[in-house]
């Protein structure tokens, strides 16, 4: 039975067809007849992803695929059919994600944020052309528009005042210290969340190198370790919870970190978000390019596969 329901879930696929418990029983029968819907697509989207694309891009096209399930169920009785999928479609969705207000704790999504989700739906409706199952591609006459964004980062000063700061709270103590550790290291938070002990090693120069891969782009990364990073780390080497994980620090999620961050900034006064993103800028702007090290070689510490998304760093200095 097994063999006959993944049969007929493969040929529904083949043939561009709804993908349901209903449809299946139909296809074993021998009389499928629907259409391949836009919620079959998503799911037959990252299903077949899942295993080639980075944790943190599935976890956005999952996002993406939570918003448009929720346009379509408010305005779509919950799916449509491919051939259904027009540009006005589009449009729709795209002022759908502008005046979606969140009813937790997240913030209304910028236009930018809605212009990724709008490039996420539109990779998967492009496999949905490939394969066949569109003849019409609904894209063809948008065009997507980014802001431009100023990359901030920390002066000097902001991060004198970081580093001289002392919590008493563990919580925000353990945020403050591995936040410098990013703004030291350029570590994306899932890279440093993630970091072990053995991706310390010692270099042909006999200092501590960090060895690792970008989880966002598998691209190698090898990033030597300063004195103030180095420092940090030493501070959880016999912390339970981070011996515990194998990891360099304990674990703390994402969500809670930007959160505690946020705390952070208002107890110092810095009057710029406090985010990983912003530890990278300052560790490509204020650590490295501010003195003089070459933007081929921050680049590469990075892991940027382009150059070109250096080279934005490089302007603000």
């Amino acid at each position: 039975m097994r063999t006959l329901i993944a049969e007929a879930y493969h040929r529904l696929i083949e043939k561009g067809k709804v993908v349901t418990v209903e449809a299946i029983k139909n296809s074993i029968a021998g009389k499928d007849d629907s259409l391949m819907s836009l919620c079959s697509l998503m799911e037959y989207h990252n299903s077949e992803c899942a295993d080639g694309l980075a944790k943190g891009t599935m976890k956005n096209y999952y996002t993406t695929q939570k918003y448009v399930k929720s346009f379509l169920k408010s305005c779509y009785n919950g799916d449509i059919a491919l051939s259904e999928l027009t540009y006005k479609f589009i449009i729709d969705f795209e002022r759908y994600l502008q005046r979606f207000q969140p009813i937790d704790h997240h913030k209304k999504l910028a236009d930018n944020g809605v212009m990724k989700h709008i490039e996420r739906l539109r990779k998967m409706v492009n496999m949905a052309v490939t394969m066949d199952w569109l003849t019409k591609d609904p894209f063809a006459k948008f065009r997507k528009h980014f802001d431009k964004v100023e990359r901030n980062s920390l002066t000097k000063e902001q991060l004198c005042i970081l580093e001289n700061k002392c919590f008493r709270i563990e919580r925000l103590a353990q945020v403050l210290d591995m936040f410098l550790f990013s703004c030291y290291t350029g570590l994306a938070y899932i890279d440093m969340a993630e970091l072990t002990l053995d991706s310390i090693r010692t270099g042909i120069d006999g200092d501590l190198w960090i060895y690792t891969n970008r989880i966002k782009t598998d691209t190698s990364v090898r990033i030597p370790l300063l004195p103030k990073a180095k420092a940090l780390m030493e501070k959880y080497r016999n912390d339970p919870r981070a011996i515990s994980n194998g990891t360099v620090f304990p674990l703390i999620s994402n969500q809670r970190m930007n959160g505690y961050l946020k705390e952070i900034a208002e107890i110092c006064a810095i009057d710029t978000d406090l985010t990983f993103h912003i530890a990278r800028h300052t560790f490509a702007t204020t650590i490295t390019l501010s003195n003089g090290v070459p933007i081929e070689s921050v680049s590469k510490m990075l892991g940027h596969t382009s150059i070109r998304t250096t080279q934005i760093y490089a302007k603000v200095v």
